[in-house]
């Protein structure tokens, strides 16, 4: 083989791993780390939100919808607007309900099965992977621009509450967010991000 033949093999060679490499990189999964740093980055967030839940003593779903506001790294409040006003707000590990006249002052310690339901959503929201790793295994499909993150419960007292949790976003947002519970009713909230003026 001439020299300028082996010269252009080896180019071609080199041609070829590069292309390799950069279908390799562009084919590389969109990690539960990547997602969890993208959540990350906003440490503060609002939203409104639509609810709808199927319950198996209920002949329709019931609806709701109101706002959401969080502040990372504990706080979450879900305000319900319709149909009837109502609060819950989770100050670090003191959860405060407010329905009417009527207010309850709960600490999730004791009530683990609670707390892994709401530590879901303010865990994701935050970015916190630790947070969710603690409780559940994680399960992640799709890419930066569609993803489903699965929920399982590793705890058995959440387990015999809460099946599934499956949340669906588009890159650092959540959109949706299923809790199929144990005893096979479940509830569909849907997210709608509010952009800060």
């Amino acid at each position: 083989m001439s020299r300028c033949a082996r010269r252009r093999s080896r180019w071609a060679w080199l041609a070829g791993l590069v292309l390799l490499c950069s279908h390799a990189s562009q084919a590389a999964p969109f990690s539960i780390g990547q997602l969890m740093d993208s959540l990350a980055q906003h440490p503060q967030g609002a939203a409104t939100f639509t609810e709808t839940k199927y319950l198996a003593i209920l002949d329709q779903p019931v609806e709701s919808s109101g706002e959401l506001l969080f502040i990372a790294p504990s706080r979450l409040e879900k305000r319900t607007l319709k149909p009837r006003r109502e609060s819950m707000v989770l100050d670090g590990d003191t959860l405060t309900l407010e329905r009417g006249r009527r207010k309850h002052v709960l600490q999730l310690k004791d009530y683990p099965e609670v707390a892994g339901m709401i530590e879901s959503i303010r865990a994701t929201l935050a970015g916190d992977r630790q947070a969710l790793e603690r409780v559940y295994r994680l399960a992640l499909e799709g890419s930066q621009a569609s993803w489903t993150l699965a929920l399982t419960p590793l705890d058995p007292k959440v387990g015999a509450v809460i099946e599934r949790i499956r949340m669906e976003g588009i890159r650092d947002a959540v959109h949706r967010v299923e809790i199929l519970q144990a005893d096979g009713d479940r509830s569909l909230m849907r997210i709608q991000k509010v952009e800060a003026p």
